[in-house]
């Protein structure tokens, strides 16, 4: 294994350099961000400063983060369980209200980010609660982000392997293995490409000093049960246990990264659809992540009482027939991926060009996002048909209140597109009272003539929200923020939220 050229070693933790052009609420924005991550096997969280400049010349080109500075990380912390069924609430909070007074920062300091719980802590009957304490306590706009795929999103970004694969416009394989679950992660050219999860994890199982099993989640019970055994909790597990079932999860691991997908076992731990034959020596670069690629770069690094060491060396026996030779590189940041992506990714912030009817219709937390592709050329039926499409996927036939309409439009943009895309948006606005806000999402700069055909011309029967250059797609949540400083600039936080559910190998 070695490290890619140098630069990549901080590739995401930059700071931008002052421009004394740039004024501040204007042209650039300082924002105080905060990542928390609560995960199967541990808990953590960054405060960054996160400055956003304007990507392009005019009042309608967005922001986007041009720098990061990290503040603070807080210890590494195992992520305290009462049961097998609820995680210590108490202990989490205190935890994170230790780490803000560490900081020296109250909520109020804090302006956007994310609080993210993942893998099997996801699965507990409390994790939903607890995500929606942090977002509503941790921050004047911090979103809660549950979810294996928003989770692969943030991991790819936060290790470094899309800044890799975008540096070197070529194809890096991310594999986030964290205490639960295994994320993966194909990028090319700075673009990810296709993402998936399972069910492969470090802390699925977990024991105390003696070797005494205190832990042991149902997909651990899936791939003992495969290799012919048993176990419960309270038994004392043996090393050459631990080597067997590591070396059959690290089998799992390749399985599906090389697509062969022949393995029942594989099969029966995806929670989404495999790569279909991409295999990790067609890429340039792989990046381990998570908490057990600390065990894959640093086999001497300490245990905490479950399967890291084992899995880790697990995974080093077979790197060298499955990767080209010299593919693997280090991340930017291992365990903290998750944390560092939580704490910037979800972040996007629109151009000056918004549309805002009423101000006090924001914030607005939790909106899901419906997806509508439109181009130029359509006729007034095919848009229509496009809304229709896009909020059928929710089974909905109006646009009604916790919905985000989000339009990619392509074609150089006039009034009859607008006009024809106004009428057929106010087709399906449903009956409502003055107080109803329809919030709409653009990836290009019609935002605030979009807004104003719709509230001035057509007067539709609610208040109009119309934000521009955000891209976002189906399954997505938002939060739409305020406008920063003396502009229209909107921050709108992006997403996932996906709770419970028996995994597929229960």
């Amino acid at each position: 294994m070695h490290d890619v050229d140098g630069e990549h070693d901080h590739a995401l933790e930059w700071i931008a350099p002052d421009d004394g052009d740039d004024i501040e609420g204007i042209e650039r924005f300082t924002l105080r961000s905060v990542g928390i991550d609560i995960g199967s096997s541990t808990m953590h969280i960054i405060f960054s400063k996160l400055t956003l400049r304007r990507q392009g010349a005019g009042l309608s080109a967005k922001f986007v983060v041009a720098g990061r500075e990290v503040t603070y990380r807080s210890s590494i912390m195992l992520t305290p369980y009462i049961s097998p069924t609820r995680i210590d609430s108490a202990g989490v909070v205190t935890f994170v209200e230790d780490a803000y007074r560490q900081a020296t920062l109250t909520p109020e300091d804090v302006d956007s980010g994310a609080v993210v719980i993942t893998g099997e802590a996801l699965k507990k009957e409390n994790a939903r609660p607890i995500l929606e304490y942090f977002a509503e306590k941790g921050g004047r706009f911090i979103c809660a982000s549950a979810g294996p795929m928003h989770e692969a999103l943030l991991a790819a970004h936060g290790s470094g392997s899309v800044e890799v694969s975008r540096s070197h416009s070529n194809a890096v394989l991310n594999i986030d293995i964290g205490g639960g679950t295994t994320k993966m992660s194909l990028i090319r050219a700075g673009e990810i490409e296709r993402m998936l999860a399972f069910e492969i994890g470090a802390r699925l199982i977990a024991f105390d000093d003696d070797m005494r099993l205190v832990r042991l989640e149902r997909p651990a019970e899936t791939v003992i049960a495969e290799l012919g055994g048993t176990l419960a909790v309270g038994d004392q597990l043996t090393d050459h246990q631990c080597r067997d079932i590591a070396a059959r999860m690290a089998a799992v691991i390749f399985d599906i990264a090389e697509g062969r997908m022949a393995d029942p076992l594989s099969e029966r731990l995806l929670l989404t659809e495999g790569f279909q034959g991409i295999t990790p020596r067609a890429v340039d670069h792989v990046i381990f992540s998570g908490g057990v690629s600390e065990y894959v770069y640093a086999p001497d690094a300490p245990g905490f009482g479950d399967l890291g060491p084992w899995l880790g060396a697990a995974i080093r026996a077979r790197m060298g027939d499955a990767f080209a030779p010299g593919s693997v590189i280090r991340p930017v940041e291992g365990i903290r991926a998750t944390v560092i992506g939580a704490g910037e990714y979800t972040l996007q912030a629109s151009g000056s060009t918004s549309y805002i009817g009423d101000p006090s219709a924001l914030p607005a937390p939790g909106l899901q996002v419906a997806h509508a592709a439109i181009d130029k050329m359509d006729s007034p039926d095919r848009i229509g048909a496009a809304l229709s499409v896009a909020l059928g996927k929710y089974d909905m036939a109006s646009l009604e209140g916790g919905i985000a309409l989000a339009l990619s439009t392509s074609g150089q943009p006039d009034y009859p597109f607008i006009r024809r895309m106004a009428d057929a948006i106010a087709l399906l606005v449903a009956p409502a009272s003055p107080s109803a806000v329809l919030f709409i999402l653009v990836d290009s700069d019609i935002a605030k003539s979009l807004g104003a055909v719709l509230a001035e011309e057509i007067m539709i029967p609610t208040r109009v929200v119309v934000v521009d250059g955000i891209e976002v797609g189906d399954l997505d949540y938002v939060d739409i923020g305020r406008a920063m400083g003396g502009t229209e600039v909107i921050p709108v936080t992006v997403k996932s939220l996906v709770f419970g559910g028996r995994s597929k190998s229960g």
